[in-house]
């Protein structure tokens, strides 16, 4: 790779496979992993865990001021505990898009992202990596699925932490997830102009992290992985 950073940039609806794809690109390339859903995760659970709801407010404000996120090898740290199991229970999926889509938050998080792309060659999977985190990323994905294999995902997921709701819940919260993701007046979830859309439906892991790889090669002007 060249000596300025390579920013791949993964963006795509809940259950796309972003964060999984994105990790064994990352892991492919030598670079760092940067999962940017964790990080709005894990602040829904501060934010949820002190009774502050999802609108703009003072106690907001103050709270985003005093919180500490840290991240280490792909681990979110809250107050320096590690968060990764509980951000992804069943109740921060129903809540975390409603704090998301909130511009104190997404500005409170804002320079901690950029600042990781600045240091390293990152992989950065979210909803708004390529149009209005890292615009300028080198390379520029965006993972689409059906909201029936995305909910079927998602359940199987759930099922073997055995927290599994319904498959027709699943589905109803992934489909709420993408109106309210598109729907936010704040960096909604949409295709950049310039990014590859790569459909991944019938696709393994394996195959779809080919096709990444693929593009990030030729972006990098390197014929070949060694």
């Amino acid at each position: 790779m060249s000596e300025k950073p390579l920013i791949v940039a993964i963006d795509g609806p809940a259950g796309a496979g972003k964060s999984t794809v994105a990790r064994r690109v990352a892991e492919a390339l030598g670079f760092s992993y940067l999962d940017t859903g964790a990080l709005y995760r894990a602040l829904a659970l501060y934010l949820d865990g002190l009774g502050i709801p999802p609108e703009e407010s003072d106690d907001l404000a103050r709270a985003l001021e005093e919180v500490s996120i840290d991240i280490d090898g792909g681990t979110v740290y809250l107050a320096g505990k590690n968060v990764g199991n509980e951000i992804r229970s069943p109740r921060i999926d129903r809540i975390v898009s409603a704090y998301a889509s909130l511009p104190m938050v997404r500005n409170r998080l804002l320079g901690l992202q950029r600042d990781q792309g600045e240091r390293r060659s990152i992989v950065a999977d979210g909803r708004d990596m390529a149009t209005v985190v890292f615009p300028g990323a080198g390379v520029k994905i965006f993972l689409t699925a059906t909201d029936e294999e995305r909910a079927s995902r998602r359940y199987r997921e759930l099922s073997g932490r055995n927290e599994a709701p319904s498959y027709e819940e699943v589905l109803e919260q992934i489909r709420q997830r993408d109106k309210t993701d598109s729907g936010r007046e704040t960096a909604p979830l949409m295709k950049a102009a310039d990014s590859v859309e790569v459909p991944t439906d019938g696709l393994s892991i394996e195959e779809v992290t080919e096709k990444i790889l693929s593009l990030v090669e030729k972006a990098a002007g390197k014929g070949s992985r060694s």
